[in-house]
């Protein structure tokens, strides 16, 4: 399995942008999928999960909650995070995730990760 992420990029706080992440490999409906961000000196952090296809729950961490969107798209093996009303404390490099284990990806120790697409938002 690979995972390639991509849409980071600079916005003002108030914006929006939308990450993807391209999944290759097979069994792509059985993962569960997600995001992780990590700013420089923090710790890593779970952003959003959404279970595998045909149940396809979300879940989110608080800070991002009500704000961020996370979908998947069986057909095109990509999984997306829709980011609104972004703060600068949302500045941080962001990681797509994959694994068979939901809790996996919700802890931010998924079985396979992608590169960082950086997101910063200025004040």
């Amino acid at each position: 399995v690979q995972l390639q992420a991509s849409g980071g990029g600079l916005v003002q706080a108030g914006g929006s942008l939308t990450l993807s992440c391209a999944f290759t490999g097979s069994s792509f409906s059985s993962y569960a999928l997600g995001w992780f961000r990590q700013a420089p000196g923090r710790e890593r952090e779970f952003v959003a999960s959404i279970r595998r296809a045909g149940i396809e729950t979300a879940s989110y961490s608080h800070p991002v909650k009500d704000r961020f969107w996370i979908s998947r798209d069986n057909a095109k093996n990509m999984v997306y995070l829709q980011m609104n009303s972004l703060k600068p404390e949302d500045t941080a490099d962001y990681y797509c995730a994959a694994d068979q284990i939901l809790n996996n990806v919700i802890v931010a120790a998924p079985a396979y990760r992608g590169q960082g697409t950086q997101v910063t938002v200025s004040s």
